[in-house]
């Protein structure tokens, strides 16, 4: 899959709730606790497997941080933004 070109990011940014970190799409979500995180990152887990792309993921008590880069391509594309759209639809 093709890297996204600058343009491509900035647009996507545009319109999704995530900000870039180099070539990395970054989300931050603070649930009420710990077990509404801990669901939050099982429905995000469900998304990544029917999409076969997986977030890194980092859970700190009731705040999940998600990081999307497509590593197999050396950055972002349209897999990221994709998916990030999928997340950003959780809520």
């Amino acid at each position: 899959m093709p890297l996204l070109d600058e343009g491509a990011v900035d647009a996507a940014l545009q319109e999704l709730a995530w900000h870039r970190a180099g070539d990395v799409l970054v989300k931050e979500v603070v649930r009420e606790d710990f077990a509404e995180a801990m669901g939050f990152v099982n429905e995000v887990a469900g998304l990544a497997e029917a999409a076969n792309h997986h977030p890194d993921i980092d859970i700190r008590w009731n705040t999940v941080t998600l990081h999307l880069s497509t590593h197999s391509a050396g950055g972002l594309t349209e897999k990221d933004v994709a998916l990030a759209r999928q997340i950003d639809g959780l809520g």
